[in-house]
């Protein structure tokens, strides 16, 4: 072949494959191009896919599911309770959820409960034929609690008996274990019992009146048991407290029947309802100048009274470990979510008698100790009172010290 001949096959060769394989790259590149975009747009796809899965956990994690509700979904969630009994037949009466259950699972309200210990028991008496007779009778709105010792039964009968014409559910702590003495009362097998050696009201109210529980009652009685109620009207009184928006309150003191220990409790007998007194306590004068305790926005611990909202926030105030109380009332102005000048009174109209009866630190029923025994039991009791009022009150400054966000209203 000659080197003409060679010369054209190679000129002929290149002109047919130069075309391929200029097709067959191209091709290649358009499709390297076609891949690369398809791979970007997944890739970003599956990155927004990946942020909103993120961002829905951080919705579900501001929720505050509890631990043991994770795998639930959030309508099967049942965060709050009452104190009703529930009858073991009988046709069973279907309600919505309660309005209370469904804001609170909206907001992600999640409260831990402590399993009740051993040593603390808890007794449902006598229940009704059924849950339709129940609802006949009404459901109990409103709760009546007292530390009670068997000591004081014939005062606590007194009280119990006037609140139960009225719609209530009676809860009984009982400090000193007696508890089957208590049977022959004709109201005792629909009351709640609940028995703690030697525990005392706050005690009793921080580990079994949690809001959650009590959230379908709409006020809250936290009384003791030495109180007289020949001039109480319980029914008068929440329609009182009702018309002047009392979210805090407590009857009066009877001033010739009772021990007073503040001023501001005492009765009025030309006023339905008082919240500040204008007179001298010590070196501090009650004028218009001071709006808060012990002159105005105040009550005493013996008897008070609130609203579901007002608990909400005392309960979390109740120190686990300071079992008496002292000092809560200092500071209750803070749960009523306004002008505690306002929100916070004593009703005068319907009044009871306080009788100091000592009953902690006292003796059993059937022991007759020396006199100089059960003083010297009482003083240490006392001891114990100012103990922890220094204590909360060391915790209260802590805590306002160190919560930058707070802000004081007052």
């Amino acid at each position: 072949m000659s080197q003409m001949e060679v010369s054209k096959r190679r000129r002929f060769l290149l002109f047919c494959f130069l075309p391929t394989t200029i097709l067959v790259s191209g091709a290649f590149l358009l499709g390297s191009v076609i891949i690369a975009t398809d791979y970007e747009e997944r890739l970003s796809g599956q990155i927004a896919i990946n942020a909103t899965k993120i961002a829905g956990a951080k919705v579900c994690q501001a929720h505050c599911r509890p631990d043991d509700g994770e795998a639930l979904p959030r309508g099967i969630v049942s965060r709050t309770s009452d104190l009703d009994l529930r009858s073991l037949r009988g046709p069973l009466i279907r309600e919505a959820a309660t309005k209370s259950q469904s804001t609170m699972a909206a907001d992600g309200v999640c409260n831990k409960i402590s399993r009740v210990p051993d040593s603390v028991w808890v007794s449902r008496s006598t229940q009704p034929e059924s849950d339709l007779t129940l609802k006949k009778r009404g459901t109990s709105t409103n709760l009546l609690a007292i530390a009670a010792g068997i000591k004081q039964k014939e005062s606590v009968n007194k009280i119990v008996t006037k609140f139960r014409s009225s719609d209530f559910v009676i809860m009984l702590f009982h400090y000193d274990g007696m508890v089957d003495d208590w049977r022959d009362l004709e109201w005792s097998s629909q009351a709640i019992h609940v028995s703690a050696m030697d525990q005392t009201k706050w005690w009793f109210a921080k580990r079994f009146l949690h809001p959650d529980i009590i959230s379908e009652y709409d006020y809250i009685f936290i009384w003791d048991e030495d109180i007289g109620v020949e001039h109480f009207d319980v029914g008068k009184y929440l329609s009182i407290i009702k018309e002047e928006e009392l979210k805090i309150s407590q009857p009066a003191l009877d001033p010739n029947n009772s021990v007073v220990h503040h001023l501001l409790t005492l009765r009025d007998s030309t006023s339905k309802v008082h919240r500040r007194i204008h007179k001298r306590l010590g070196v501090r004068k009650c004028d218009g100048n001071i709006t808060g305790p012990p002159c105005s926005g105040w009550v005493e611990i013996m008897v008070p009274v609130f609203s579901k909202a007002a608990w909400r926030c005392a309960w979390l105030m109740i120190q686990n470990d300071l079992i008496h109380g002292w000092g809560l009332d200092e500071l209750l102005g803070y749960c009523v979510k306004g002008n505690r000048t306002q929100n916070i009174g004593i009703v005068d109209q319907e009044y009871v008698a306080h009788h100091a009866v000592p009953t902690l630190g006292g003796s059993p029923k059937d022991q007759a100790p020396l006199v100089s025994t059960q003083d010297m039991e009482r003083d240490e009791v006392m001891k114990r009172y100012f103990y922890e009022l220094r204590i909360f009150r060391r915790r209260r400054h802590k805590a306002v010290q160190e919560d930058e966000c707070w802000v004081d209203p007052y």
